[in-house]
């Protein structure tokens, strides 16, 4: 006989203030990763839009609103534009490493650098090394952390870390939980760079896919998502691509944002440490 299918127990959220739109308010439905078939069951929720925070996939389940989308880029047929090929050619003799989930004080400092100057209203700002630990460690299914790093003046001494971001492989594709990256660092296009690079990794790994989380049309710190072509949203019917008409609208819009001068790499609320509680 076999085991009988035990199906995944979900909760929900009370209502709290919405970190992207102002005057909104934002609840999630969860569930618990756990046991030997977590990785599986995080596929299958991140094919419908679940994302992973530690132990736990969540996605909004809000009352009244459904701006936030899924978004993945189709790693498999992606073509950089110009301006992302020269951003791939400046950073090409960063040295990028595939880490196990164990944080350090390094990472620590960075992120800290990072939040200060990128999102200094955030809730991750009050994180300390402990609450750091726990998003890196705390997971129960594949999960890597990239590093980058400057070149080494000897080449043996691991040079300076410039960014860094929380990855999960997950059947057909890589998910990328969290990335940061030095805001004060001369190289320009930092955060964009992680992206390309893991978009890189996931057709080296004849992945299909790179998972960016939550797109929100109208919130300018999102807008950086919608750069890579060609992309797909999560609708009520599945996957569907975004036509290139709708693109070129939303890269536009992207770039006349107030944001769009920064270099917005690093995702955070939905996408971070959410708050799972309450």
């Amino acid at each position: 006989m076999t085991a009988p299918v035990r199906f995944p127990r979900f909760f929900v959220t009370s209502p709290a203030p919405c970190p992207y739109l102002p005057g909104r308010s934002e609840r999630k439905v969860f569930t618990e990763l756990k046991g030997p078939h977590a990785d599986s069951l995080n596929d299958a929720l991140g094919r419908i839009g679940f994302r992973r925070s530690q132990t736990v996939a969540y996605r909004p389940s809000c009352l009244d609103c459904s701006a936030c989308i899924s978004v993945r880029v189709v790693a498999d047929e992606f073509v950089p534009s110009g301006t992302q090929k020269r951003l791939i050619k400046r950073n090409s003799d960063l040295v990028a490493t595939v880490c196990r989930p164990w944080s350090t004080s390094e990472q620590f400092e960075l992120l800290q650098r990072y939040l200060a100057v990128r999102h200094p209203e955030g809730g991750m700002t009050s994180m300390d090394e402990v609450d750091f630990a726990d998003m890196v460690e705390h997971t129960p299914v594949t999960s890597y952390v990239v590093e980058y790093r400057e070149p080494s003046e000897d080449g043996v001494t691991p040079g300076r870390l410039v960014g860094a971001c929380l990855t999960d492989r997950q059947c057909d594709g890589l998910s990328m939980i969290y990335s940061f990256y030095d805001p004060h660092h001369e190289r320009q296009g930092l955060g964009t760079y992680i992206i390309l690079d893991h978009i890189s990794r996931a057709r080296e790994m004849d992945l299909s896919y790179v998972y960016l989380g939550y797109w929100v049309e109208g919130s300018p710190r999102m807008q950086y998502k919608v750069r890579f072509r060609p992309m797909e949203k999560l609708g009520r019917t599945g996957w569907e691509r975004f036509s290139t008409e709708e693109q070129e609208r939303l890269i536009a819009s992207a770039v006349a944002s107030p944001r769009a001068a920064g270099d917005l790499g690093g995702t955070g609320g939905k996408d971070g440490v959410p708050s799972i509680t309450g």
